[in-house]
């Protein structure tokens, strides 16, 4: 038992470690954080019911967690070779295309809980 609580601990240090490389390497990072932190804030203003908040809570970790996948697969892409390749490049993109339509599947679920307060 001891033994597993160990490990789940070890695992959530090297999560947060992970983390906390993307938050100082990449200043997209800070930029979703800053979003979701004023988004968030405006998913509790608003009178909108506990489902849609948690999607549009949800929607913004999920762009983070995205944003951190991106992150890995630059490192292995650069770790792997600093040359001009096409399939390093078509990684790269696909990571950041990633994040791009988790932010846009977000967006639209704010303009679908914005709209049906609206209407």
């Amino acid at each position: 038992m001891w033994n597993q609580i160990m490990r789940v601990y070890q695992r959530a240090i090297w999560s947060w470690e992970g983390f906390i490389h993307v938050a100082k390497t990449e200043g997209s990072l800070a930029q979703w954080l800053v979003g979701n932190f004023c988004f968030a804030i405006l998913a509790f203003v608003l009178p909108i019911s506990a489902g849609e908040r948690g999607l549009l809570l949800m929607g913004g970790i999920i762009v983070l967690a995205a944003e951190c996948m991106n992150t890995a697969i630059e490192r292995v892409v650069d770790d792997i070779g600093t040359d001009k390749r096409d399939a390093a490049k078509q990684a790269k993109d696909c990571g950041s295309a990633a994040v791009a339509l988790t932010a846009i599947g977000v967006g639209v679920a704010w303009v679908c809980v914005i709209a049906g307060l609206i209407w």
